[in-house]
């Protein structure tokens, strides 16, 4: 309900933020054998009806970036970004990073 590009993109990137803390399986690197920070680059798209589509990983296991992609999936529908008020879809980056100790 905030105004403001800047607060908008704010308050989205907190909401996005607490759902991949809440999410995210962090013990399957663990399980894995992986020990130190891992990072995890995840790329999407909001489409024109707010979908999430063209979900792209790439991280340190197979295995991460499924649960990447998972928990990327589970982003409830938006709605869709606007340019000269026609829907547009909007492509984002988002780190995950984490570390892993014994």
């Amino acid at each position: 309900k905030k105004k403001g590009r800047e607060a908008k993109s704010k308050c989205m990137s907190q909401k996005i933020t607490k759902l991949i803390q809440r999410k995210f399986d962090v013990e399957l690197a663990n399980e894995l054998g992986l020990i130190g920070v891992q990072k995890i680059q995840v790329q999407f798209k909001i489409d024109k009806m707010g979908k999430v589509t063209e979900i792209k990983t790439r991280a340190p296991h197979p295995l991460l970036s499924k649960e990447a992609e998972r928990v990327v999936d589970l982003i409830p529908d938006m709605i869709p970004g606007k340019q000269r008020d026609k829907p547009v879809a909007v492509r984002y980056n988002l780190p995950i990073n984490f570390k892993v100790e014994n």
